[in-house]
């Protein structure tokens, strides 16, 4: 059996119908050639599929003379009505087809059922009044029965293309005898042109919905895609994206719920006809996206919905959870590199504990004789004045030093700002000077005044130029020559650290960045300098190039690009969609 699902206050497709009324016997070939003309123009306007039946079915009244109008259209699994009548707007109903409809007992069943009788059923060429062409023309109370009033004359013409059914045309007269059979054949030399309409329109309508899809999914694709973008605002783009993909753009609105965080189109509500997808990261649900219409339209696969646009909300969810997935997955990285990088300086302060603990017994001990001095009494008032300025003096060195080495070793989220790579060096060469001079390592500076600045996290290029220092340091156990040089190179600044050390085959060259790698003891270091340097480097949107030769030394040369590159541009924080 079939059912039908009625669409209760739908609003119209199109507007009142235009009063003047053509007779069906004005329907001669030049009428069907103007008509045929126009239903075959407006097919490639680009209209919805709702729209355009509607302007053929106002085209269809104005030339048939008839006073009610419908046509019944196979669209997949199901079957939709479109109806239209004098001065009424444009409805819609939708007819699922699940069986086949006998003709028996119709006899009273009325213009309806006979309709569906000759489009559902396999009986349907058993009807009486059938034309040569498969027509049912009839005015007989007996087969109109209890029908709509004013329903005095019935033509049912049957649509084909390419000797496919496609539907049926239904006409209602409001008097007997309202459908002549001159008329009739006219109907049916326009059927199969509204046929081929019909197609055409379809296949360009379901062309331009995929247009329309894939723009869709490019645009979100490009959000996100953009690392730098917060998620944030990447969710209230997707969302201002939605409602232009789906089939009636006009009237659709649409929400995502991201972790109980809602981000709606302008003026969102919530209507009866929506269609939504579970956002699902991991195996949990963090949300959904949703598009709701904002009135009542068409029944499709999915209520107003095809089935296309299902298969594309499912991927916006897909896509979204992807984008959540990779940010946190981004995020957790970002967090063990850090966990990383601290714990490459703790090994480093391990590795220069006997040149701290030299540069603090200095101090240390100027202020532990100073003050015996002090206490044994019998300085006259300058000497004594003399030695606490000298004990004060000897206490600012012994702090500056316990602070810088705290400032190298605490761990702290990392922080751009614009800084300036000599002011970095002299600060960072303060740790390392003594491990230098006990060494027997000369440390050269050769720093190039009025250095244009960067855009750098200055504790870590701290522990960049610590590491290669140390790296150096160790690289010369009999002692050599260390020259720190920076310069501008070509919109970036260079830091160069060369030393005249043992240097390295290319074979070790090759692998000195590999986290873990390393050619010293198990006492010298962690073979997580040189990783966690070249991690900061490329962090900073640098590059490290390394140039050495064994017995001649290794020269590591840095590229940092200048202030003012988008390489940590923020997303603007005003651009949020709630």
């Amino acid at each position: 059996m079939a059912s039908e699902s009625a669409t209760p206050g739908a609003a119209p497709v199109r507007g009142r119908r235009k009063a003047v009324r053509r007779s069906a016997a004005d329907l001669g070939p030049d009428r069907v050639s103007a008509l045929s003309y126009r239903l075959l123009h407006d097919a490639d306007n680009g209209l919805p599929r709702s729209d355009y039946v509607a302007r053929a079915l106002d085209t269809i009244l104005e030339f048939s003379g008839a006073s009610a109008a419908s046509l019944w259209l196979r669209e997949g699994p199901k079957v939709v009505r479109f109806s239209a009548a004098a001065a009424r707007p444009s409805s819609f109903r939708v007819v699922i087809a699940d069986g086949g409809q006998q003709a028996e007992g119709l006899a009273a069943a009325g213009p309806e059922r006979l309709a569906r009788a000759l489009l559902l059923g396999p009986d349907g060429g058993a009807l009486p009044g059938l034309t040569p062409g498969g027509s049912l023309v009839t005015d007989d109370p007996g087969l109109l029965g209890t029908g709509p009033a004013g329903c005095r004359a019935l033509a049912l013409v049957q649509i084909h293309v390419g000797g496919e059914q496609v539907g049926i045309m239904e006409l209602r007269g409001a008097r007997k005898g309202a459908f002549p059979a001159a008329a009739v054949e006219a109907y049916e030399r326009l059927a199969p042109i509204l046929g081929c309409a019909l197609v055409s329109q379809r296949a360009q309508a379901a062309v331009q919905e995929r247009v329309k899809e894939l723009t869709c999914l490019y645009g979100i694709t490009q959000l996100t895609q953009r690392p730098e973008m917060r998620l944030e605002k990447a969710v209230g783009g997707i969302v201002r994206l939605l409602p232009p993909a789906w089939q009636y753009p006009e009237a659709a609105v649409a929400r995502v719920v991201l972790d109980e965080r809602a981000f709606t189109t302008p003026s969102f509500r919530r209507g009866a006809q929506r269609q939504s997808a579970e956002i699902v990261v991991g195996g949990v649900s963090r949300g959904s996206v949703e598009v709701s219409y904002t009135r009542r339209c068409p029944e499709a696969d999915e209520g107003p919905f095809l089935k296309e646009e299902r298969n594309l909300i499912d991927a916006v969810a897909r896509q979204l959870a992807a984008a959540v997935e990779r940010r946190e997955a981004a995020a957790e990285s970002a967090r063990l590199q850090e966990q990383l990088r601290h714990a490459d300086r703790l090994a480093t302060i391990g590795q220069l504990a006997a040149g701290v603990a030299h540069e603090l017994n200095e101090p240390l001990g100027n202020i532990l004789g100073f003050a015996q001095l002090a206490k044994k009494g019998g300085a006259d008032g300058a000497s004594l004045a003399g030695d606490l300025d000298k004990i004060v003096a000897a206490a600012m060195h012994a702090r500056e030093i316990v602070r810088k080495l705290v400032l190298f070793a605490r761990q702290t989220p990392p922080t751009k700002a614009r800084v300036n790579l000599n002011t970095v060096i002299a600060e960072g060469l303060y740790l390392v000077e003594a491990r230098c001079a006990k060494e027997g390592v000369e440390l050269v500076r050769r720093l190039e005044p009025d250095l244009p600045d960067i855009i750098a996290d200055s504790s870590q290029l701290h522990q960049v130029l610590v590491n290669l220092v140390v790296n150096s340091v160790q690289a010369m156990p009999r002692g050599g020559v260390l020259t720190i040089r920076t310069g501008r190179a070509d919109g970036h600044v260079a830091l160069t650290v060369e030393d005249t050390g043992c240097g390295m085959t290319e074979e070790v060259r090759r692998q000195i960045f590999v986290p873990f790698f390393t050619t010293k003891d198990v006492s010298e270091g962690t073979g997580l300098g040189l990783a966690v340097v070249h991690g900061i480097v490329s962090a900073h949107g640098g590059t490290i190039v390394v140039a050495s030769e064994p017995g001649r030394g290794t020269r590591f040369e840095i590229l940092l690009p200048l202030a003012g590159l988008a390489t940590f541009k923020e997303a603007d924080p005003d651009a949020v969609f709630w």
